[in-house]
């Protein structure tokens, strides 16, 4: 392979997180290429639900969901467009009285870390969300998350990589990925490339890239149920979730409600919406969005995510191979996360350390006797 093309880093799947990686490199001064296997943002990055959300999260998450926050602050700064971002405020809704008290807990962990959060209930509840229904019984107000259009937003960020001066190359598959002890030798599609570093971020195909090395992890493949009705008048001020999970909803400035709650079907590399799904969840939502029971709904989707068993991504270095990072795993939460992950994977690359706590996310926590095949 003495005629490879060589990079400083090679990134192997286009999602959000390579993407956002690929461009941190890149406005670094970092030689990286970038390579997906079909179109960037085009898989789960891009088919998502599309909450910018920190509440809700694990506390081993919370460091790394702020510091990601922060970044989607900048994002005309970083791809030239705001992606359709409104920091609309997440509302938690409760909706039996035991909620109360993870609401509350919730709350005085996410103090510690900088966030604040609004408890309502009651009458002062029913007088400010006049257009939610009885189901909903109070919530937990966090202000600074949001929503976003993951369509616009994960491509973007692609784009301005390219334009920061990485190589991008869509339709390309990374095969026959080796370490010879010294750098990783790769064939992306017909040509034959090295590189220094590996990132890992190929989503619910991760484990064909960790398998190269001996590193698959028990992750699943997950398809996210989604929906949007027609344009409606606007009353859903917040993007709303509940506690337990189930269902989610947020609308959008032309009117239409996005709408999201359990599993569609898929074989592990394409995915399906599920009608018994759609009936289910737009019951729980039309209790909570009484606004919602005589709208149409114009499109249904799904998309393929990896989830791991404690639902936590799998972000860091390899335990077998130098210089090789992995992310993934991001179990349906990956959104708001990924541009920070892209933030945290260049400290890695340029500086060998992070400030941001990883320790929850290594790749060596799974009992490796439960790991399946390679999806």
């Amino acid at each position: 392979m003495s005629d490879a093309v060589h990079y400083q880093v090679v990134i192997a799947g286009g999602g959000l997180v390579g993407s956002s990686a690929a461009l941190m490199l890149a406005r670094r001064g970092v030689r990286v290429a970038l390579f997906e296997r079909r179109h960037c943002g085009a898989q789960a990055s891009g088919v998502n639900y599309g909450g910018v959300r920190c509440q809700g999260r694990p506390v081993e998450q919370m460091p790394l969901a702020m510091r990601a926050r922060r970044v989607w602050d900048r994002l005309p700064e970083l791809i030239g467009i705001d992606g359709e971002l409104v920091v609309s405020g997440h509302l938690r809704l409760a909706r039996r009285d035991s909620d109360f008290a993870v609401l509350e807990t919730w709350a005085a962990m996410a103090r510690e870390h900088g966030l604040d959060t609004e408890l309502i209930a009651g009458a002062a509840f029913r007088r400010r969300y006049p257009w939610l229904g009885e189901a909903a019984l109070g919530g937990s107000l966090c202000m600074s998350d949001g929503q976003a259009n993951p369509r616009l937003v994960s491509p973007a960020f692609a784009r301005a990589a390219q334009r920061a001066g990485a190589v991008v190359r869509e339709q390309t598959a990374l095969t026959d990925i080796a370490h010879d002890g010294t750098r990783f030798r790769i064939r992306a599609g017909n040509e034959h490339i090295t590189a220094d570093w590996l990132i890992n971020s190929a989503g619910a195909w991760a484990n064909t890239i960790a398998g190269f090395f001996g590193e698959t992890v028990p992750m699943k493949p997950i398809y996210p149920n989604m929906w949007v009705t027609e344009p409606l008048p606007r009353v859903v001020m917040h993007n709303l979730g509940v506690v337990g999970g189930g269902v989610y909803a947020r609308q959008v400035e032309r009117g239409n409600c996005v709408i999201g709650g359990g599993r569609g079907h898929g074989d592990g590399e394409y995915a399906q919406p599920s009608t018994d799904t759609t009936r289910a969840v737009m019951r729980d939502a039309c209790a909570l969005l009484p606004a919602l029971r005589d709208a149409l709904l114009i499109r249904t989707w799904s998309g393929v995510e990896g989830e791991t068993p404690d639902s936590n991504p799998v972000i860091g270095a390899s335990q077998n191979v130098p210089r090789l990072l992995h992310a993934f795993g991001f179990s349906g939460g990956g959104f708001l996360l990924a541009p920070g992950v892209g933030e945290v994977l260049t400290d890695l690359v340029i500086d060998g350390e992070t400030s941001t706590p990883l320790d929850a996310f290594a790749i060596g926590r799974f009992d490796r006797s439960t790991i399946p095949a390679v999806l």
